[in-house]
């Protein structure tokens, strides 16, 4: 039998079981969250475009539940909110606060469109007047432990407020098991962890610093986010946040970061989640913008790029857009 032939006779083999693979890969709008940026504001109109992220706003909660309906309307099923508060001080007050900006917004979505599925960004870094994603120490060091509690108090409020999912994106480390102890002693035993397990120190964050202006003072957060170059540690991280009890594993940049999306993928059983992060949707937007490349078509290649690498559930700024042409 020729090589040709083999393969002839392999792909009649397997004909049935490539079509489910490939309607595996295809990009479904459950499988997309959308990240929203919602401002503290009196101006109840305010609706701020992000220079370095064409498409994208800082949204009053007017402007938030209306932007959030039309994605419904598309089909939108799920997204995750960043806050952005009038105040900021040291300790992040306003990330915990029941009247929070993303507290409100939360209660606002829910009561408006109470199917889709609200998550939180459960950090203090949008809300710390230093930038980072935790306490800080006179001498300017993060301070891992003393970040615990207000993380899980962060985590608490939201969940109040109605959150759906909560996603600690902080990095430190233990705020997992810190956050799932304080919601299960609260009642809240069944409401979900997506953990930002494998947060790489990446340059691909440069435009959400604009987004979320929550750029630090002093420092960057390399002493907490992990190294682009290590890609064992990401097994590491991933299956402590499993035994503190997470659900579901997030894997941010995304692109970049396919291989370890696959990783996770083989050698756990709790779903992945990769985020496109706002450098990955800036260079596309970009190219397309200058005529460079067709820019659809390279949202949704890449779309499908963390399908195929194993992700189940997909951050990205491209959600609305991509409902567009799937609604095409």
């Amino acid at each position: 039998m020729s090589f040709l032939d083999f393969h002839r006779g392999r792909r009649l083999r397997t004909s049935a079981s490539m079509r489910e693979l490939v309607r595996e890969n295809e990009v479904r709008p459950q499988d997309l969250m959308m990240p929203y940026f919602v401002v503290e504001t009196d101006d109840e109109d305010f609706c701020k475009p992000i220079g370095s992220m064409p498409g994208q706003h800082q949204l009053s909660m007017k402007q938030l539940k209306k932007r959030v309906g039309e994605a419904v309307a598309m089909g939108m099923k799920s997204c995750i909110l960043f806050g952005i508060p009038a105040e900021k001080d040291p300790e992040g007050s306003q990330a915990y606060a029941d009247e929070g900006i993303v507290q409100e917004s939360i209660r606002m979505l829910k009561d408006a469109y109470p199917d889709l599925i609200v998550a939180a960004d459960t950090c203090l870094c949008e809300f710390t007047s230093h930038g980072h994603c935790g306490l800080l120490s006179p001498s300017g060091e993060v301070l891992n432990d003393p970040t615990l509690d207000l993380l899980a108090q962060t985590a608490l409020s939201q969940v109040r407020a109605g959150a759906d999912i909560v996603a600690p994106s902080d990095m430190m480390d233990g705020r997992v098991a810190a956050i799932r102890d304080t919601l299960d002693e609260a009642g809240f035993v069944n409401t979900p962890i997506m953990s930002y397990a494998v947060k790489y120190a990446s340059a691909f964050y440069g435009p959400f610093r604009e987004a979320a202006e929550n750029s630090p003072t002093s420092g960057d957060r390399k002493s907490y986010q992990m190294d682009p170059a290590n890609r064992r540690e990401a097994l590491r991280e991933a299956e402590a946040d499993i035994a503190e009890g997470a659900d579901i594993l997030m894997v941010k940049p995304g692109l970049p970061y396919l291989d370890v999306i696959r990783s996770l993928r083989d050698n756990f059983d709790a779903p992945v989640a990769a985020y496109q992060v706002s450098g990955e949707y800036s260079m596309i937007k970009a190219a397309a913008q200058n005529g460079w490349m067709d820019g659809d078509a390279v949202m949704m290649e890449s779309l499908i790029s963390f399908k195929r690498a194993g992700a189940e559930l997909i951050l990205t700024y491209f959600t609305e857009d991509a409902l567009r042409l799937l609604n095409g």
